[in-house]
Parts: structure tokens; C-alpha cells; sequence
């Protein structure tokens, strides 16, 4: 599937959710759980390291995910959101320990949980003339980071 295939399926999907934002990951996963009528079961787990941050799952009676409990709060709602991608994207719920993204259904976890990010109101999400706003520095301190990093002449 392609980029803005993705993009729209899961932005069509949150708005059916009628999830608001700002939301939590334990949120979208209750009502991604009802509209699928099937169980979403978080688990926390020490999972040993390097490895896998998390790992979802399909058993006959629920979709499980299991998450690194021993890492930050904002790493764990990441690792939730990459699983639950996997699961919006369609992908077989066979367990998979992979600690990269290169491969296609990798890709695709990750842009959902990039988009999941955004829409949740985790991310800046603002879109980049509110940033501006936001921030009247932002854009002159990018300017000077490019600027920098083309060997343009240092940070001053």
C-alpha cells in the first residue's frame, strides 16, 4: 500500500473511531477493539535488550501487544501506536521480531504510528504555517541550521 493509501485508510479509520484529540494510545486501542469486536490486551514486559520494542500478536480470542515496560512513557504510547499500525494496516498477527523497519509491513506500522502520533496531538501536529506561529524563531533558527549544515559557515 502506498503512502497516501495509508494515509487516508487511517485518517477514514479514526474518524469512524470517533476518536478525539488529544487522545491516548489505551483510548484508540478500547475503540479500535469495539469496532473490530475483538479484544485489545496491553502488556507491559521487560523485554530483553536489543531486541524488539513490542510485539503484537492474533490469538483466536484477542490481539495482544506487548510493549517494553522499561522505557519512557512517551516510547511506550510509541511502541503501542507501531503495533496497533500493524494491526490498521491489515497485517497477519503472526509475532514477528524484527528491530527494523525494512520491510514493507515494518514501513507501513511505523507510518501508521506516525500518523496515530499526529492525530493523537502527540506530535506537533500543527502543520507548518501554525508552527510558524507558534514559534516566530522557528524559522530562523532552521534557516541558520541549514545554513550550517551546508557548510555555510558555523551555528552563529
Amino acid at each position: 500500500m502506498r503512502e497516501r493509501q495509508l494515509r487516508r485508510r487511517c485518517r477514514a479509520l479514526l474518524r469512524e473511531l470517533d476518536v478525539p484529540a488529544p487522545f491516548g494510545p489505551r483510548e484508540l486501542c478500547r475503540r479500535l477493539a469495539q469496532h473490530r469486536g475483538r479484544p485489545i490486551r496491553l502488556v507491559p514486559f521487560a523485554i530483553e535488550q536489543p531486541g524488539p520494542f513490542g510485539i503484537w500478536f492474533a490469538t483466536d480470542a484477542a490481539d495482544v501487544i506487548v510493549y517494553q515496560s522499561q522505557t519512557t512513557p512517551a516510547h511506550q504510547e510509541h511502541i503501542i501506536l507501531h503495533e496497533v499500525g500493524h494491526i490498521i494496516a491489515g497485517h497477519d498477527g503472526e509475532p514477528r521480531l524484527r528491530t527494523a523497519y525494512d520491510s514493507r509491513p515494518e514501513w507501513e506500522a511505523e507510518l501508521i504510528a506516525t500518523i496515530l502520533h499526529e492525530w493523537a496531538g502527540r506530535g506537533d501536529g500543527l502543520g507548518e504555517a501554525a508552527a510558524q506561529a507558534a514559534d516566530p524563531n522557528r524559522q530562523a533558527a532552521l534557516e541558520r541550521i541549514g545554513h550550517a549544515l551546508s557548510g555555510g559557515g558555523g551555528w552563529s
